[in-house]
């Protein structure tokens, strides 16, 4: 099976690169420094992430219309582009639910 798997879900989350046979990236920073050094908080992180993924969704939203519409018809791109968009949307919250997690754990740790 192609795509993300779980080893190349295990790399992401080592790397925060990922790339598999059929080119799909998803790249995180381009320096391999820690987010402390760089000076860029976790918060800012998530919020950036969120925010890309709302851009993949409206994008692919756009991209439905304008097929809707008439005024494109590549229907291969319009699908690439909402899988595309489906697939951040379930990352994030597969990360979400990981954060809850970790949280909920923390939470229940005795001081």
């Amino acid at each position: 099976m192609e795509g993300f798997t779980v080893s190349n879900a295990n790399r992401f989350l080592d790397t925060g690169v990922i790339r598999d046979s059929k080119s799909l990236s998803i790249e995180g920073p381009s320096s391999t420094s820690s987010t402390a050094d760089t000076g860029k908080s976790f918060a800012d992180t998530l919020k950036d992430a969120v925010s890309s993924v709302n851009e993949m969704q409206k994008s692919s939203d756009k991209a439905m219309q304008n097929l809707a519409t008439g005024k494109t018809d590549n229907v291969a791109e319009v699908m690439i582009a909402a899988e595309k968009a489906d697939i951040a949307l379930k990352v994030m919250v597969q990360v979400r639910n990981k954060i809850i997690d970790a949280y909920q754990e923390v939470m229940k740790m005795q001081v």
